[in-house]
């Protein structure tokens, strides 16, 4: 069976966990401390980062980009009106594009910082740049929610799915970033009532009960995350 390393607070690791639900793949899930950079994991991905997807002949594909591009190319084709990408070639740069948003800038500005803060630090040995969150780093991630979550909102308050009319990657890579902000209670959906509508429908598929079931070892999510009704 294929094998996905991954981190559970990792929003590329659980984007592509929800593609491969979405399709119906069957993975070991191996959890990946990328901070004690093992040997073993190096030598499929010499990078050292999240998530690498390892086949049955041990051939391995690194990274959220490169690993679902391969999937729509070798198994998104057939799914027709079940695909994650689109045949327009207009409609896949759309989708693109709003996939390395939430991959690559609501990342940078708010999930890693948030994670390795609030997460990393609590696990990482000191040597290793664990140790107490800096204040400075959360207000500044925390100030940067907003834009994103007003960002999300427009998406999903005029199109039916964030990137046109069906479920695509753009949707599960933006559910992805909001999934590890709401286990850690980052978000004031009271603030965001059209962007949690969307978030509702995501969070209900079945490819999303596993997420909602892990935990983080030491930090308990808040009390809705669970919740398909919150």
């Amino acid at each position: 069976m294929p094998t996905l390393y991954h981190h559970t607070m990792s929003t590329a690791s659980r984007f592509i966990r929800l593609v491969l639900a979405e399709y119906g793949f069957q993975t070991d899930l191996v959890e990946e401390q990328t901070w004690e950079k093992r040997k073993e994991f190096l030598a499929f991905n010499p990078a050292g980062t999240l998530p690498v997807y390892v086949d049955d002949n041990m051939r391995a594909l690194c990274g959220p980009f490169i690993i679902s591009e391969f999937i729509d190319e070798t198994h998104g084709v057939l799914k027709r009106d079940r695909r994650l990408f689109a045949e327009d070639p207009f409609q896949r740069a759309e989708i693109r594009r709003l996939t390395e948003w939430f991959l690559q800038k609501m990342e940078q500005d708010v999930t890693k910082p948030l994670v390795r803060e609030r997460v990393h630090k609590l696990i990482i040995p000191n040597g290793l740049g664990g140790g107490a969150p800096d204040s400075k780093v959360l207000r500044t991630a925390r100030s940067n929610i907003r834009h994103h979550m007003k960002y999300l909102t427009w998406l999903s308050g005029s199109r039916q799915w964030l990137a046109g009319e069906r479920l695509s990657y753009a949707d599960l890579s933006a559910a992805a970033a909001v999934s590890v902000l709401d286990y850690l209670g980052e978000i004031d959906w009271n603030e965001f009532p059209v962007a949690k509508d969307w978030y509702q429908r995501i969070k209900s598929r079945p490819s999303f009960r596993p997420l909602l079931t892990e935990r983080v070892r030491g930090i308990t999510p808040v009390s809705h995350y669970a919740d398909l009704d919150f």
